[in-house]
């Protein structure tokens, strides 16, 4: 007998260094599995692809905000944060729209057999 492939959502982060302009690049993929209680970021930061649309944007300061982005994910409690006990509430909290500069794409779904697995490979589908 197999397991059954888990249901699970993502979001791909989008790094938009000028919304008038309405360009932008993947830079993050969030993926939640409720099945599996999994809620997990990947990100890669490559400051040559978007100083391409715009070399205004600090990488440290993106980094930072993607490192609060895997520390929501983790239930860490952030100052001026929300209560986001649960990992879905987390994961709505993420894929909500609320900055200029980085924006969630549209959620998309899927099926899989290990969550983390799926999240490195739509990293490096969507944003590599």
């Amino acid at each position: 007998m197999t397991d059954a492939p888990l249901g699970y959502q993502y979001v791909t982060i989008r790094l938009v260094p000028d919304v008038a302009r309405e360009e932008f690049i993947n830079i993050a993929v969030v993926l939640y599995c409720q099945s599996a209680d999994f809620l997990d970021a990947d990100y890669v930061l490559d400051a040559r692809r978007w100083s391409a649309l715009s070399g205004a944007i600090e990488a440290a300061e993106v980094e930072r905000s993607l490192d609060v982005i895997r520390m929501v994910c983790a239930g860490e409690p952030l100052p001026g944060l929300p209560d986001l006990g649960r990992p879905g509430q987390r994961f709505g909290w993420i894929a909500a729209p609320r900055s200029t500069v980085l924006q969630p794409g549209p959620v998309h779904g899927g099926t899989t057999d290990g969550p983390a697995a799926e999240l490195a490979r739509l990293t490096d589908c969507l944003v590599r």
